[in-house]
């Protein structure tokens, strides 16, 4: 009897602690609105979508979406600094209400965390001088291209450049953004972030978007079960791609629009 009672009590705690969470997790948009304040992470060390500027202010493209969702939600945006490393835990301890700082979408994190629909664009392409008229892949043949060694980028461009472009492969970042802004490369392939950098860097250059090599969009993260503030989020976000907000963000920062973003 006693050994019963014990298990009866027993599912009765967890119970109750089970509808505690359930009641809790739906709480975030209302503690949000309440005081009237959002803590939202981002990267400060990812430029151009996050990263500290001259002025010692972060900046950059998710920065600017915080704000945004911050406008639109009427509250105050706190910015909260986080790694790739734990950015997550931030969420799920309550550290952050939202996690925009380039987060893609796959099994392992809708396992723990929830997602809005993509608000940016992530990718690898080719950039080269507004002066240099490139359009379309076959446009590469006989230019040189600088590259990064088993990258990303370089397994795309493997596939799409034609084989009379003269493809240069460096070992890593670095050397081949140097390469490029040396001269010793008309064109580069490479990510969004690391082009981002060096054309804030090297504003000279005149360097811009030519040619998408593969497309992998951002998502905000929301804590597991907060579907208030992630189907709010939403909303903010669908009206901005509507606006062309999001499209003027994508642009200022990454050199090209945003485009169709999955839902």
């Amino acid at each position: 009897m006693k050994t019963t009672k014990r298990l009866f009590l027993a599912t009765v705690a967890l119970s109750a602690l089970a509808t505690l969470g359930a009641a809790h997790a739906q709480t975030a948009l209302d503690d949000v609105m309440k005081a009237k304040s959002i803590k939202i992470a981002v990267p400060t060390d990812f430029p151009p979508y996050g990263f500290v500027g001259t002025d010692l202010q972060p900046q950059g493209l998710d920065v600017d979406t915080a704000r945004l969702i911050g406008s639109k939600l009427g509250v105050k945006v706190e910015l909260v600094p986080v790694t790739s490393a734990n950015r997550i835990p931030y969420l799920q301890t309550r550290k952050a209400d939202l996690v925009i700082s380039t987060l893609g979408k796959n099994a392992e994190r809708l396992a723990v965390i929830d997602f809005t629909v993509a608000y940016s664009p992530f990718f690898q392409a080719v950039f080269a001088s507004k002066s240099l008229a490139v359009s379309s892949f076959a446009d590469l043949a006989g230019k040189s291209i600088g590259v990064t060694r088993g990258a990303i980028e370089d397994q795309e461009l493997t596939k799409l450049a034609p084989p009379t472009a003269d493809v240069k492969r460096f070992e890593d970042n670095n050397a081949t953004v140097s390469a490029f802004v040396s001269g010793q490369t008309q064109l580069i392939a490479t990510g969004a972030s690391v082009a981002g950098n060096m054309m804030a860097r090297n504003p000279q250059l005149g360097a811009e978007y030519k040619l998408l090599l593969k497309d992998s969009p951002n998502f905000i993260g929301v804590a597991k079960g907060e579907d208030a503030l992630r189907l709010k989020v939403n909303e903010i976000i669908v009206a901005a791609k509507q606006s062309g907000e999001i499209d003027s963000l994508a642009k200022k920062w990454l050199g090209r629009p945003a485009g169709t973003l999955p839902e």
